[in-house]
Order: C-alpha cells, then sequence, then structure tokens
C-alpha cells in the first residue's frame, strides 16, 4: 500500500506521496527529478503544520524528516548546526544533559528545525526571545536556479530574511546553525492562578509577564456573559536547582480515527468547567517537568485523531495590543455563541522583538489560537464572523495554522508577500500559497 502524508489537522484532505532523501548528498538529484516530472514540490518535515501550508500543489514532496544528523555543536558558545530533518526533541535530548535549551520552542517537540525556520514558530516566551527565526545563525539553501546557498544576515540577507517564516517556498532547507539557551536546571518553577473574566486576564498578563520568562493562558471558549475569557494564567521560569534530565514521560495513544469528532458541545462544556475549577483560585508556585509545560500534547500520540475523520481547523489570530481587550471579547463571545471549539484554547501575549524573517506571523499584540472540528459551515458561519472581526482591528492570521484565508485578508495581513513571491523558488509551490495569491 502507497504510503502518504496529511497535514496535522487533515484538512483539506490532500494526501501527499512522499519523496524520501536519505543523504544530503542526494537533495539536488532528487529535487530536479521531482522538478522534471512534476514541475512543482514542497520539502515536507514531520507533518505538524495544521492546514495546507505545508502540502505541494503537485501533491508530491521531498520527505526531508530521514535528513536528521547533528552536523557540529559548540557546547562553550552554544551553537548547534543540524540537518533540516532533526526535531526538536532530538536537539533536547542532546543538548540538555550539557546544559543547553532551545530559545524558542513551539507547543510540540516534534517539528522538525527546517519546519521552525518556514513558519518561524513561536513560544510562550515570545515578549522576552521573540521568534525562532531571532536565534537562527545561519543555514544552508538549496535553490533550483542556483544550487546551495549558505545564507545569514549578511550572506544572501534577502534569502535569508524571506526563507524565515516562507513557508519552505524560497528553497529546500538542508541544514541550519541555531543559537541555544543556557539552562542551570531543566525543571521548571510554574506559577498558575485561575481568572474569571478577560479583564483579569489582561490585568495579570501585564503585571506578571514583566516578572516572568514564559507565560501563557489557556480560556474557557465556551463561557459566556461576565464570565467571558475565563480560564488559568500559567507562567515559569528555568529553575536554578534540579538537575539537567531529558523528559521521556509516559505516552498515550489514539489507535484509530473516530467516525465523528469527540470535540462536541457536551464534553467541551464539561470539561471546560472542570479544568476551571481544578485550577487555584490563588496564586501557586509549584516545580515541574519542562514536557508537560511546554508540550502538554506531546503526551499524547495522534491526538489529531480525536477530530475524527473530517479533521479539524485551527483558528489562530493576533489583535494589536491597544485594542485586544474589545477584539477578544468580540472574538470569544461570537466564538461562545456558537458553543463550538477546543478543550486547549490559548490566549498570550506577543512582545515587541522584531523577527528577521520577511512574512512573519507574531506582531505586538495577543494572540489567540483554538481549535474546531471541522464541519459543514464552519468556514461560511463562523470563521467568516471571526474574520470580520480580526480584518478591522488589522489582525492577521496564522499561515502554519490556516486553511480557509481569503487572498484579500491576506494581502492586508502581509503586505509584503510580493517580496516574497518574487523570491520564490519556481520549483516550489504550497497549495496555501496558490490559494491567497492567486
Amino acid at each position: 500500500m502507497k504510503t502518504t502524508l496529511l497535514s496535522w489537522g487533515r484538512y483539506p484532505h490532500f494526501p501527499q506521496t512522499p519523496h524520501g532523501v536519505p543523504w544530503r548528498s542526494e537533495l539536488p538529484e532528487r529535487f530536479t527529478r521531482l522538478r522534471t516530472l512534476h514541475k512543482t514540490t514542497l520539502a515536507f518535515g514531520n507533518g505538524r503544520s495544521y492546514g495546507d501550508s505545508c502540502l505541494a500543489a503537485s501533491d508530491q514532496v521531498l520527505s526531508m524528516r530521514r535528513l536528521d544528523r547533528f552536523i557540529a555543536v559548540d557546547w562553550e558558545r552554544g551553537l548547534l548546526q543540524a540537518e533540516a530533518g532533526v526535531t526538536l526533541a532530538e536537539i533536547l535530548s542532546l543538548c540538555v544533559p550539557h546544559g543547553w535549551f532551545l530559545r524558542v520552542t513551539p507547543g510540540t517537540r516534534f517539528a522538525t528545525l527546517g519546519g521552525a525556520i518556514a513558519n518561524d514558530v513561536h513560544g510562550k516566551n515570545h515578549h522576552r526571545k521573540g521568534t525562532f527565526g531571532c536565534h537562527v545563525e545561519r543555514f544552508g539553501l538549496l535553490r533550483s536556479g542556483e544550487g546551495a546557498l549558505v545564507c545569514s544576515a549578511q550572506e544572501h540577507p534577502e534569502l535569508y530574511a524571506a526563507t524565515i517564516g516562507g513557508l519552505g517556498l524560497t528553497g529546500i532547507i538542508e541544514w541550519a546553525e541555531i543559537r541555544l539557551e543556557r539552562i542551570r536546571s531543566s525543571r521548571i518553577d510554574q506559577v498558575t492562578q485561575r481568572f474569571g473574566s478577560l479583564a483579569e486576564f489582561f490585568a495579570l498578563s501585564e503585571e506578571l509577564d514583566r516578572v516572568h520568562e514564559f507565560s501563557v493562558a489557556w480560556i474557557d471558549c465556551v463561557a459566556k456573559g461576565a464570565a467571558t475569557g475565563r480560564g488559568v494564567y500559567m507562567a515559569g521560569d528555568f529553575a536554578t536547582r534540579g538537575g539537567l534530565q531529558v523528559e521521556t514521560s509516559r505516552v498515550l495513544s489514539v489507535p484509530v480515527v473516530p467516525p465523528v469528532s469527540l470535540v462536541n458541545r457536551l464534553s467541551l462544556r464539561v470539561f471546560n468547567e472542570a479544568y476551571w475549577r481544578k485550577a487555584p483560585e490563588r496564586r501557586t508556585l509549584k516545580p515541574g517537568g519542562y514536557a508537560p509545560f511546554f508540550y502538554p500534547l506531546d503526551g499524547i500520540l495522534h491526538w489529531n485523531r480525536i477530530y475524527g475523520r473530517r479533521g479539524f481547523q485551527q483558528y489562530q489570530c493576533v489583535i494589536p495590543w491597544d485594542d485586544a481587550e474589545a477584539v477578544m471579547s468580540a472574538l470569544l463571545q461570537a466564538i461562545a455563541v456558537t458553543g463550538a471549539g477546543s478543550f486547549l484554547a490559548v490566549l498570550k501575549r506577543f512582545g515587541d522583538a522584531v523577527s528577521p524573517g520577511l512574512l512573519s506571523f507574531p506582531r505586538p499584540g495577543v494572540t489567540l489560537a483554538l481549535d474546531f472540528p471541522n464541519q459543514r459551515g464552519l468556514e461560511e458561519g463562523l470563521f467568516r464572523r471571526l474574520d470580520a472581526i480580526v480584518r478591522e482591528a488589522n489582525g492577521r492570521l496564522f499561515p502554519a495554522k490556516d486553511a480557509h484565508m481569503s487572498p484579500a485578508d491576506f494581502r492586508q495581513g502581509y503586505p509584503e508577500w510580493e517580496r516574497l513571491e518574487a523570491l520564490r523558488d519556481p520549483a516550489l509551490q504550497s497549495r496555501f500559497w496558490r490559494r491567497v495569491t492567486r
């Protein structure tokens, strides 16, 4: 049976045929062959992009996962060089025992190094460290017309900027060199406090984001009225004591894809009520491991299957800080009316750090992210209302999580898109890029 790949949201349903690359030396020949046979292709990492940004327009992808070797590491300066298919989990397994950690990490450690650069991922410390791309020293980029190039802020700076957050369209990232963060312990001192309204979240964020390296809030997306935006605020810092252990926590798995989504109005209401009430009313400090703090869903393999055969869509937007409270209230009210959403709805603050990436998603403000079971009328109904609110507030959506954004909204949110199009490798085309630029 032929193996095919899907995006993490399993929507839109365009199975991708993978063409493996076992060695970097074979990458130019494989790239040329796919270009000759199918005109365009796309690099595919570990399939953690949610929408169609990781899906080739030709449905033929270069599978990069086997390019998973470390090339060099400098433990004195905290510089690591590795092939693009290495996962963040594999980087941590090597670096944590030596007292180093990723400077920025997204909500999954199963993304690849190349994917983290191509999507310029962000984490719980954007207000302190910016995006992943802020800590990329240089990378190797294979382009169909120019061969292998080394890109940095000094070498081929236009391609360096376009590739960070460039959705894999400027060339094939072969390897990358990143800066790491020194840590004294891999344990996290976590502060937790529940809050009863959106206004309380903004007050907590204003107070505690200044104090802690990491911060994020879980939001009850079905709460209404005065409780709109209630949730649990979580902040943390690396502990100064506690050892340097690589965490290999027990992993559960969703073995099959159910015929319908297990996330529905009833299950959502019950879970959210229980989760909110379980959180402490008063501010509580508790030490814990880095895995449950940074990667709460990584402990459940194939958790995307719980949304059933139709898959799910994530909606992630960023709203400028000045209007954020009123706009977030409008978004959450619109969501609560439908009773839709997910168990894991995230609200957090972005800082002022400017990414080197041309199309980087974060901007100063507040970002909201939550998943929706994919069902008939979602895009024409709720998403259309949410899009109008975001558009009016001069916000934008995250391409790595998107499967519905209109060309007009994309162009308004990313006015530099034409500069990326001018630098796009003509042998690389995604279903996302074709959809939003046509």
